[in-house]
């Protein structure tokens, strides 16, 4: 078999990346502006975006700062809402984002895990309206389980709403693997850094910050089920990079911070991995077209862009600087063997 040393990806969607705000935001959003088309963006600022005129202005700030060359999917945080609010505001979102309260960055004002059934008002409403339902899924017991505790939840809201279309965010676990097949309302996202990475990487040598995240990796069986996801494509899962910036200086310091930067070198690093599997004809639609089919998103709904990679080294820059904001990426420092040759709007 050949090697493939050319690929082209139509609209590459990252449908979980997070911005921040402020001088984070001007530094991060511009990277992923000019590799992506469009990606959706995290409501967990601080204070979480739960009105629509802070969604809005956050969204104009957005837009400002990638000068128009990327669409951003906004996202509200979880909360009772009401059917004239959410009616109000349909047109402005592509889903809502439900956190368990303090289980990850700025989840403070997250749901009660014990009182599920006070959020069935706004779960009915989201049904009757076709708003996407996206969940970081995890419980507050032992970390290394807390998203195969958090399963049973999962189930629970597939069944009580087989019309809500249910995102579970970031899965890690064979156990979530199995379970985005079970129903028909039940889709996922995966990370790059899941797929590439066990705990053995993080902590099993010297301890490395730039791959704490929450979810925390994994096993080796966990990250084989969800390369076989990958890398087939199926049709249940998508990408969503999860690429979640923090300071330098909050990353590499006692009590770490949670997240690993990628959006600059998710879809290098994405062409690697599937060109090593020999998978490449899946990657646009792990990037793109699942994406569309979950989300029912067509090509007005982003910037049309093809992004061509070719075999080529790619350095890694150490970090990404913006006057005191420093972010350091994964793989800083470091090679990757492909790189973007062109990048072209439609």
């Amino acid at each position: 078999m050949n090697k493939i040393n050319k690929i082209i990806l139509n609209s590459p969607l990252d449908m979980h990346l997070h911005l921040r705000d402020e001088k984070m935001l001007e530094l991060v959003a511009p990277l992923s502006a000019k590799y992506f088309s469009g990606a959706l963006i995290m409501p967990n600022l601080v204070p979480p975006i739960t009105a629509k005129k802070t969604l809005l202005a956050y969204k104009t700030r957005i837009q400002n700062t990638t000068k128009n060359a990327f669409t951003p999917f906004m996202t509200l945080f979880f909360q009772n809402y009401s059917q004239e609010f959410l009616e109000s505001i349909k047109e402005d979102i592509l889903a809502i984002k439900m956190y368990p309260a303090g289980i990850t960055t700025n989840s403070e004002n997250g749901v009660n895990l014990l009182d599920l059934k006070s959020l069935a008002p706004t779960l009915k409403l989201m049904t009757e309206l076709g708003i996407v339902l996206c969940v970081h899924g995890e419980s507050s017991g032992f970390v290394m389980d807390r998203e195969k505790e958090f399963l049973p939840i999962y189930e629970s809201l597939a069944l009580a709403y087989p019309n809500l279309t249910i995102i579970m965010e970031h899965i890690t676990t064979k156990e979530a693997c199995e379970l985005s097949q079970k129903y028909d309302n039940l889709y996922a996202s995966i990370t790059l850094h899941h797929l590439l990475f066990t705990l053995d990487d993080l902590a099993g040598g010297f301890l490395k910050p730039h791959l704490f995240c929450k979810p925390i990796l994994k096993t080796h069986e966990d990250k084989e089920a969800l390369l076989s996801l990958a890398l087939e494509a199926n049709p249940k899962v998508m990408f969503g990079s999860d690429s979640a910036p923090h300071p330098k200086d909050k990353k590499e310091a006692c009590g770490c911070a949670a997240g690993v930067f990628t959006a600059p070198l998710a879809l290098q690093a994405l062409c690697s991995l599937f060109s090593k599997h020999k998978k490449e004809q899946n990657l646009n639609k792990f990037l793109s077209l699942n994406a569309r089919s979950i989300y029912n998103l067509n090509k007005t709904n982003f910037i049309n862009k093809n992004i061509t990679l070719i075999k080529k080294n790619f350095l890694v820059p150490k970090s990404y600087d913006l006057g005191s904001e420093k972010v350091v990426p994964l793989f800083a420092g470091e090679e990757l063997d492909f790189s973007i040759e062109e990048i072209s709007t439609l």
